[in-house]
């Protein structure tokens, strides 16, 4: 199939065909006697794999490194595990950071509603966020 069919049928862009190309991502297809790209089926499961590992928050890199096992015949379950629980902390982290902000906020946003406009009187500073 030409990339346009491929790019169709997993649901992404022929640039990014290209693109997973150059990254080593997606195997140089074999040519037409006309020069065209002629993919297998092969392909578009693998970049349905890509688009699908992406929506998980996996990185290209690590997207890599998975299929590099499974292109030397490794299991991958194990290495991908560890991948999805490296992101599962980092996500804790960032809802905890997030929560902490949150509560920043609405602090100064009831200290906000406390407050009287007329006593701004500091040229430099907002009152609000002034401590």
């Amino acid at each position: 199939m030409k990339i346009g069919e491929l790019a169709e049928q997993a649901d992404v862009s022929t640039k990014t065909v290209r693109y997973y190309e150059s990254i080593g991502l997606l195997a140089e297809p074999a040519r037409t006697p006309s020069g065209y790209r002629d993919y297998d089926h092969d392909a578009v499961e693998r970049l349905r794999f890509v688009r699908d590992a992406q929506a998980t928050g996996l990185a290209l890199a690590e997207i890599v490194s998975i299929l590099e096992l499974k292109d030397a015949g490794s299991t991958s379950c194990q290495h991908t595990t560890a991948l999805l629980e490296r992101h599962l902390a980092e996500l804790d982290e960032q809802i905890t950071r997030l929560q902490q902000a949150r509560a920043e906020l609405t602090g100064l946003a009831d200290r906000a509603a406390r407050l009287d406009p007329s006593s701004c009187t500091d040229p430099n500073r907002c009152q609000v966020i002034a401590r």
